[in-house]
């Protein structure tokens, strides 16, 4: 990283973490006093009714914000990032996941992307086999509709500025789609974003996330995502597969039975108003 190492906040959200976040906290701390600059870490209890508040009550070295009731893991980040002391942001998780060994590998490269994730791709990283085939489809969907190479889509560690995820807050979830939705916003945006390959370890505790349920919300929040910043992505391939659906069976009626048919001219029809709708949504995008 070039010149003086740059002030950070970095943001934990944590929810039932008792078991886990203490050693967490302690080893994040040893990174960031090593790197001989301005830091805090920011933890958001979000309503937790383990004891993860009192183990954080311990830690001195932490500054604890509290939700009164479980809002959501994209609440908490919210939370946290609105409250840092600096425009630097690093977030993670406190379930043991991610390591903080790994967090001056994604410092390093933050002069030359707006966004750094930790993708979990690197020697060690341990994903549930039950989750990859989710996670291979939702990111293939991810690349086919952005025209680029998402290494990781909703990895938990990454660096942004708070500058410019600030006014992208009123379409950002609440729950664990938050980093899949700041990711596909920022692609979105034309903003630069680098990958940097991680480990991820098994998690200390009980998973938050709900496989199926969530996996759904996943997909749709990407399709959603999408209409939100590049709306031709969605209606375009849409608006084609009807013109060509209804081209082929025109064709096939005139030449089989030397007649029109009636589906083909609604087939064509429809792929013309996605067309239109597409191209309206487009513009209302991308007005000045």
């Amino acid at each position: 990283m070039a010149g003086a190492p740059r002030p950070i906040s970095v943001v934990v959200p944590a929810y039932n973490e008792a078991g886990a976040i203490a050693a967490y906290l302690a080893e994040l701390s040893r990174v960031l006093d090593a790197r001989g600059a301005a830091s805090e870490i920011v933890v958001v209890d979000d309503g937790s009714r383990d004891g993860t508040a009192g183990v954080l009550a311990g830690i001195g070295s932490v500054r604890t914000l509290t939700h009164e009731r479980n809002r959501g893991y994209g609440e908490a980040l919210k939370t946290g990032i609105q409250h840092a002391a600096y425009d630097e942001i690093i977030i993670t998780d406190a379930d043991g996941t991610y390591s903080p060994a790994d967090i001056p590998k994604i410092l390093a490269e933050i002069d030359r992307a707006d966004m750094v994730v930790g993708a979990r791709v690197g020697r060690g990283a341990k994903i549930p086999l039950a989750r990859r085939p989710a996670k291979w489809v939702l990111r293939a969907l991810a690349n086919f509709l952005l025209e680029t190479n998402i290494k990781d889509l909703n990895s938990g560690l990454r660096y942004f500025r708070r500058s410019q995820v600030l006014d992208l807050f009123p379409i950002l979830p609440s729950g664990f789609s938050f980093t899949t939705t700041v990711t596909l916003a920022f692609l979105s945006r034309g903003k630069s974003v680098v990958y940097v390959p991680i480990g991820y370890h098994r998690r200390h505790g009980t998973s938050k996330i709900r496989p199926i349920r969530d996996t759904l919300n996943f997909f749709a929040l990407v399709v959603k995502t999408i209409l939100y910043f590049r709306p031709l992505r969605v209606f375009a391939p849409l608006s084609l597969a009807f013109l060509i659906a209804g081209a082929a069976l025109l064709a096939f009626h005139l030449i089989a039975h030397h007649a029109i048919s009636t589906l083909a001219i609604l087939l064509g029809l429809t792929g013309v108003h996605l067309a239109a709708i597409g191209a309206i949504a487009d513009l209302i995008v991308n007005k000045p």
